[in-house]
């Protein structure tokens, strides 16, 4: 396999930094010889200081385990001896690497000298598709045995198997694939061109067939495409129970009654052509409750049927579980599509001259060995498949698809594209899977990219309207608009205009104005838009001054705003700018159609780069129309706001404008288009009615039938709703006051359940307060205390490591609100810090609040009470996600107790007990019930 020796290290350290004293405290090192792990050596290390509480709680390692062992120095021979002539081989070498080579240092040793392979880098290259690089994740997704994560032994021995897998994995490949990651390598981190270079040397000594399924076009291996033909078998009505096939399928599958009934429910629109609204509770099935009776009609009818979700990740939820399930268990064939923007898929053309370029740039590198290997096993060609850096998203933004600008002709790889099988695939499918935002754009450009479709499911119906507002809106960040930009550079930078000038000159192909007239308009260009950010930031700065206190601000610019003697410095400035964009996009649009006239036999390269031209000036145009629109445009029906965090101007700028109102766009191009739509979600009615959620969407209860299945789950005997009586009301103390009570209420019952809990803010200020306020009392230092914002991870991440700990408490805002799912005893405990309503000044609710007056109605209870009110559903909803889940839901907010409206909160939710009492009755409540 591998000539050398390959040494698996890995070390649990009293914490991050060897040069603040901290100290190692467990080693293990697994060595590995011929493809084969021949021994492993463990020892517990003295580190001569006492463990932190987060160090034993994360790997279970106490100062009675260290109380004996040997002094680092003692076992430093030990070590050297067994790295002798190998390569240190860690998940994340960085860290084990530099902290035993400070460790040696101080005891008098030598470094290590030797060749290092990191094995997170490893699984990036020959796992591009996998969900997280940990080292915990890596082994259960390969179904490795990690007995005990966290503790040297266990982590080495799991990282060797991982390794000896990821080199299995390489050796697989084809030839042309290692060939080209061979030379690529020699930019990674660590030292894994040793490793390519043997796996190649080896492989060209054993020539073998290309596996089965895999094709080289042009010298890149992919996957071969399979037909997708159409489902061509007749459908016959047969009668089919399918609660009996899923009780034959499914274990521990329970019949429930309001499935069935949502079943038949969606089944009857469809066949009647009429509009379906469904709220179903958890547990009810949902998402099986609108699949099976789609399915059904698309194949009685012969009309394919659209399932829109929220997100990319729903999506592919549906298609990996339920659709799956449903091929198991139909009684007939049919042919699912999940179909997205064509952003989504890989341009090959632009790829393959992507790796003809020399650009060392990590990240670049990085993501061009992802995609050679990835291509191998991908049917689809999705970015949402891959898992990158985010210099990797950046590098992406050069390979998407963005149709053709040339024709297809001169495209060499349209016949392997990826976006026209997709798009071939949905014109025979049954079912269509897409999302908010592709159905969104399928209205604006009038069907042209969904095959047309008269039925459609709209599931997480609740984001319809707000999804509607972004996608019909405009965003324009400072970060966004300096790399859109940069990549047309100047004539001494290698970039687009560099490239094309090249071409030009080789080609003798001349511009209206000469070149280096085009660069100084450029230049000047380049140099507006630094000067009319900067004067944005000036007026950003000055409005934010008159908030004290507040560094993440939104300011609002209204009509009259535009008009005022304060916005005529940004007004001349942006002029300047969109007068300079549309001169530099006509003459570089000319130089462009200058090139197609001549019809010039191009170089792949060549044309390449003239469609890249061609994509990046689409770009171009798009934000040129979006700053024309912004500055100079009567934003009539449009609320426009500016986003900004006053540390860091004008970076953290953000130029947003949206609809006011989406109503009737859903109604005029959507809703009365198509004959039958459903829209189902968990949370849609307030106070039993659908009558806030159908009015923001367009609808009128006359128009739709509705119907509200409520969960099957016994909330009254699994769930209590808590309101502590011994806090003070949020709007009688300050924001300091009220922080300090609940922090100190927290802690009490943080210590009666164990942690187990999630706490949900409705701002991230008062997150941050109470998680410091918490973490500095030093009660809980036995706790695990992870907070959205300043825990690093994503949400999916801290859900995990919540999971993970027997004593956890996380701390959540915003989009913990909703599609967070940790059921059983992992989470028995909700709070609720304050009732989420929208603050009144965000400019959108500003904006609403206005036109809801002027139509003669309450803002309050025509739109932030209802609004609040599904919020807060769907908060409650995080706590019960199984029927044999039990849990306490505490709201801190006594609103809900003090106010005329706070009762429409608790009529909202499942009917469960609720109590009121202070802090002695909530923890005697928990010790009883838990």
């Amino acid at each position: 396999m591998y000539p050398f020796k390959l040494v698996v290290v890995d070390l649990e350290t009293t914490g991050n930094s060897p040069r603040k004293g901290e100290k190692i405290i467990q080693i293990s090192a697994v060595i590995i010889e011929n493809g084969k792990i021949t021994d492993q050596f463990t020892s517990f290390v003295s580190p001569g200081k006492s463990i932190p509480p987060f160090i034993e709680e994360l790997t279970g390692i106490n100062d009675e385990m260290v109380s004996g062992a040997p002094m680092f120095d003692e076992i430093a021979p030990k070590i050297l001896e067994i790295l002798d002539n190998g390569v240190f081989v860690a998940h994340n070498v960085t860290f084990d690497l530099s902290f035993l080579q400070a460790e040696l240092e101080e005891a008098g040793y030598n470094p290590f000298a030797g060749p290092a392979f990191d094995t997170v880098e490893l699984a990036k290259i020959a796992m591009p598709s996998a969900d997280s690089f940990k080292l915990t994740e890596l082994s259960n997704t390969l179904s490795l045995s990690h007995v005990r994560p966290h503790q040297a032994d266990s982590d080495a021995y799991v990282t060797a198997e991982i390794l000896l897998h990821f080199i299995q994995e390489l050796h697989g490949l084809p030839l042309v694939t290692l060939e080209k990651l061979r030379t690529l390598s020699v930019h990674l981190k660590s030292d894994l061109s040793l490793l390519f270079d043997e796996i190649v040397s080896q492989k060209q000594r054993h020539v073998e067939d290309l596996e089965f399924g895999l094709e080289v076009y042009r010298g890149i291996a992919l996957r071969t495409k399979s037909d997708p033909g159409s489902c061509s078998d007749s459908f016959h009505e047969i009668e089919f129970d399918i609660t009996k096939s899923m009780e034959k399928h499914v274990s521990s599958y329970e019949k429930r009654n309001v499935q069935i009934q949502m079943m038949n429910e969606v089944k009857e629109s469809f066949a009647e052509g009429k509009h379906l609204v469904i709220e179903a509770g958890t547990g009810v099935g949902k998402s099986l409750g609108y699949l099976w009776p789609s399915l059904h009609f698309a194949k009685q009818s012969g009309e394919r049927v659209v399932i829109s979700t929220f997100t990319t990740q729903l999506q592919e939820q549906l298609l990996q579980k339920e659709i799956k399930l449903l091929e198991t268990i139909s009684p007939f064939t049919f042919q699912t599509v999940l179909l997205k923007g064509k952003n989504h898929y890989i341009n090959l053309f632009k790829f393959e001259q992507s790796l003809r370029e020399e650009d060392p740039q990590y990240d670049v590198i990085l993501t061009k060995m992802q995609i050679l290997v990835w291509l191998t096993g991908t049917e689809t060609g999705d970015v949402d498949e891959l898992n990158l850096t985010s210099g990797g998203q950046l590098f992406w933004n050069r390979l998407r698809h963005d149709g053709w600008h040339l024709p297809h002709s001169k495209d060499p790889w349209v016949t392997k594209d990826f976006y026209l099988n997709a798009r071939k695939r949905a014109q025979t499918a049954d079912i269509i899977i897409t999302n908010h935002s592709m159905l969104l754009s399928d209205i604006i450009n009038h069907g042209n990219l969904i095959p047309a479709f008269d039925y459609l499911v709209i599931d997480e119906a609740h984001h319809l309207e707000k999804s509607a507002r972004q996608h019909l809106g405009i965003v324009l960040d400072y970060l966004s608009i300096k790399f859109t930009t940069s990549q047309l550079g100047t004539l001494e930078q290698n970039q687009l205009f560099e490239r094309l000038s090249s071409l030009m000159n080789a080609y003798e192909i001349e511009s209206n104005r000469h070149l280096f007239e085009i660069d100084a308009l450029v230049h000047q260009f380049y140099q507006d838009l630094e000067e009319a950010m900067s004067v944005l930031a000036n007026v950003f700065v000055k409005h934010a001054k008159k908030r004290t206190g507040a560094q993440k601000i939104q300011l609002r610019i209204s009509d009259e705003m535009k008009k005022s003697r304060n916005w005529q410095p940004v007004h001349m400035a942006m002029e300047r700018v969109i007068s300079g964009m549309k001169t530099i996009e006509r003459e570089f649009q000319d130089i462009l159609d200058s090139i197609k006239k001549k019809k010039i036999k191009l170089k792949d390269s060549e044309k390449a780069l003239v469609e890249e031209f061609y994509s990046f000036l689409v770009e171009w145009d798009d934000l040129h129309q979006h700053f024309r629109t912004v500055f100079l445009k009567e934003m009539t029906d449009y609320v426009l706001w500016l986003d900004g965090d006053t540390r860091s101007l004008p970076n953290s700028l953000i130029i947003q404008a949206q609809p006011v109102a989406v109503a009737r766009n859903l109604k005029e191009e959507l809703f009365t288009k198509k004959k039958s739509i459903v829209l189902t979600s968990a949370t849609l009615t307030v106070s039993e009615s659908f009558h806030y959620f159908l009015n923001e969407v367009g609808l009128n209860t006359e128009e739709i039938k509705q119907l509200k299945l409520s969960s099957p789950f016994d909330y009254a005997g699994s769930a209590t709703l808590f309101i502590p009586n011994d806090v003070p009301e949020i709007q009688q103390v300050s924001n300091e006051e009220y922080i300090e009570s609940i922090s100190s209420h927290l802690i009490g019952v943080a210590e009666a359940t164990k942690g187990r809990m999630l706490i949900l803010f409705t701002s991230y200020d008062m997150l941050r307060k109470t998680y410091e306020l918490m973490k500095e009392s030093g009660l809980l230092e036995d706790y695990i205390l992870m907070a959205q914002g300043i825990t690093s991870g994503s949400r999916t991440r801290l859900t995990k490591n919540f999971q993970r700990f027997d004593k956890a408490i996380l701390f959540g805002t915003s989009s913990f609100w909703e599609g967070v799912d940790i059921p059983g005893e992992d989470l028995s405990c909700l709070a609720l810090v304050r009732l989420p309503f929208s603050p009144p000044d965000e400019p959108v609710i500003q904006a609403k609040s206005e036109l809801l007056k002027a139509q003669g109605k309450n803002p309050f209870s025509a739109h932030s009470l209802p609004e609040a009110i599904i919020r807060f559903k769907q908060g409650v909803g995080r706590l019960i996600r199984r029927s044999s889940d039990r849990g306490v839901i505490i709201v801190y907010d006594r609103r809900i107790k003090t106010t005329r409206y706070g009762n429409a909160f608790i009529e909202s939710i499942p009917s469960m007990n609720v109590k009121e009492g202070d802090l002695y009755d909530l923890i005697e409540l928990i010790e009883d019930w838990l």
